[in-house]
């Protein structure tokens, strides 16, 4: 399942950044931070609900487990954003062949840390108990 929604969720990422690069000429850096965002949501609802079934509706845990959620995302933002510079600006490569590769990167990082941080069972059972949820 995550390899399905990660998929989509990278179709949503690189959609989005074609579409402001190419389609409304914006700077590869403004567009990859927008289309960052927009896969960021698109990828917490489907996680959440669909791929790793986690069923906590309480706003408390809901905060902290979003939280989690983009904390471990900006990591491989920063990444993502830091090699895109590099072999863009720096080497010359082509814009949306590095954010492809780029993102290919991103989405065994992002499983890694969505499985063993913010989704695991222990992880859910914790943070409920330390919310008093």
């Amino acid at each position: 399942m995550y390899l399905i929604f990660g998929a989509l969720t990278v179709l949503v990422n690189l959609v989005t950044y074609t579409a402001l690069t190419r389609g409304l000429d914006i700077n590869y850096m403004i567009s990859n931070t927008i289309a960052w965002i927009v896969a960021v949501l698109f990828a917490y609802v489907t996680n959440k609900f669909l791929v790793f079934e986690s069923k906590e509706m309480k706003l408390g845990f809901l905060i902290k487990e979003f939280t989690a959620f983009v904390s471990c995302r900006l990591v491989s933002g920063i990444m993502e954003m830091v090699l895109m510079y590099l072999m863009i600006d720096l080497i010359g490569l082509n814009d949306f062949i590095v954010k492809v590769f780029t993102n290919i990167l991103v989405i065994i990082l992002n499983y890694i840390l969505s499985k063993v941080i913010i989704f695991s069972k222990k992880n859910t059972n914790e943070k409920a108990t330390s919310i008093g949820l």
